[in-house]
Parts: structure tokens; C-alpha cells; sequence
């Protein structure tokens, strides 16, 4: 999953990314209110960690013009604003959640996991197929209940997949997966991870669609 993180505070922002990128999340990260409304609009996150206080645009100005926009991504917001007209006021607008200052980052990390389940094709946190078992709270796949060795990307790869049973996923939707702005991705970065994740994995598990992309069968 592809996060998108709008907050003003570099501090609080460094610790955040950290922690996500530690369970598995792409992050990108932006300082700016216009900024990150423009990045919303452009519909490249899987979700959006909003702040409210912002120095060039407030946040919930950034939440209304998303939401008539039509934009249909979860919108958390963070906010030291925590009195309950100000949170009723954000879900009204069309926040998904509403976490307020200070917080602890576990309670964070669990409200974007049950975020993140509502996005998936199923609701449980482990998802078997055939042999192969998608564990998103533990971070791990396993084939016949055997943890496989997985390099992070290979992780995301094999998430993305998984929770898109059915679905071809094209290169460039792979890529928003493993990949945040600004890094170099090598023309052939998704077939060099499909390679090695294939390996790993029962024969014939990951499908290639030539021209389109990847799947995994149901």
C-alpha cells in the first residue's frame, strides 16, 4: 500500500515514516497543504495520513476539496484540534478516521491496518491460497504454513498480488506498490522482483499476462 503523508511537523514526520516503512508501507511525504492537495488529486496514494494544522492551507479546506473532487481514498486525519465539534466535524467531511495529538504510533499503525483491510479483497488479516497463506499483522507468506524468506519489496510484491486475487495488476500499479517518488526504478525493476519471488513460491502461482501484467488465480 502506497501512503501518502501530509504533515508540516518534520519531527513527528521522520518518526512516522520510519515506523511505516517499517511495516511495510510505501510513504511519500509532504510538508505543504497545496502541495499535498495537488498530490491527492493526482490519485497516486492508496490512502492519505492528513494534519489539519498546516502552515500554507488548512487541512480540513485540503479534506472538503478532496471529497468534492470525488476522491474516493481513505483520508486519516492527524490533529491536535481534538475537541469532538472539531471530529465531528472532520468525519462529516469525509475523514475515514480522526486520530488526535499526541498519540501513540501502534494505536496509529493498527487504525491504518483495519484501513488497509477495508482496501484488500478480504476482510481477514491472512489470506490463503492453495498452499500459500498472506499474513498482513505478522508481515509474512507462508507456503505450507512455512515462513518464506522475503526481502521487503519481495513482501509487498507478493501482498499486492494476493489481495488483488483475480485482478491483473499491470506494471506501473506494481510499482506504485514497491516504489516511492523519487526513487530510480530500472525499466525491468517488477520482472527482476516476479523472478526472484517466483522462486520462492509454488510453480505457476504468479501468472504472467503478456502485454498486461500480473495475477494470481483464486
Amino acid at each position: 500500500m502506497r501512503l501518502l503523508l501530509i504533515e508540516d511537523d518534520m519531527q513527528l514526520a521522520a518518526g512516522l515514516i520510519q515506523a511505516l516503512r517499517s511495516e511495510g508501507f510505501a510513504v511519500d511525504h509532504l510538508s505543504s497543504g497545496r502541495q499535498g492537495l495537488s498530490a491527492l488529486l493526482a490519485r497516486q496514494a492508496d490512502m492519505a495520513i492528513l494534519d489539519l494544522g498546516l502552515p500554507d492551507m488548512d487541512g480540513i479546506e485540503i479534506l472538503k476539496q478532496a471529497r468534492q473532487q470525488r476522491l474516493g481514498i481513505p483520508i486519516l486525519v492527524l490533529t491536535a484540534r481534538d475537541s469532538m465539534a472539531d471530529k465531528i466535524k472532520g468525519l462529516d467531511l469525509g475523514a475515514d478516521d480522526y486520530l488526535a495529538k499526541p498519540f501513540d504510533v501502534p494505536e496509529l499503525l493498527a487504525r491504518i491496518r483495519v484501513i488497509a483491510r477495508r482496501l484488500g479483497t478480504s476482510d481477514d488479516s491472512c489470506i490463503a491460497i492453495g498452499t500459500v497463506t498472506l499474513d498482513t499483522l505478522a508481515h509474512k507468506v507462508l507456503v505450507e504454513q512455512q515462513p518464506l524468506a522475503l526481502s521487503r519489496r519481495e513482501y509487498m510484491l507478493a501482498k499486492a498480488l494476493i489481495e488483488n486475487a483475480g485482478r491483473i495488476q499491470s506494471r506501473e500499479q506494481l510499482e506504485s506498490h514497491l516504489y516511492e517518488w523519487g526513487d530510480e526504478v530500472a525499466s525491468n525493476a517488477v520482472e527482476v522482483h516476479v523472478h526472484h519471488l517466483r522462486k520462492k513460491l509454488p510453480a505457476g502461482f504468479i501468472q504472467t499476462i503478456r502485454g498486461v501484467g500480473y495475477t494470481v488465480n483464486k
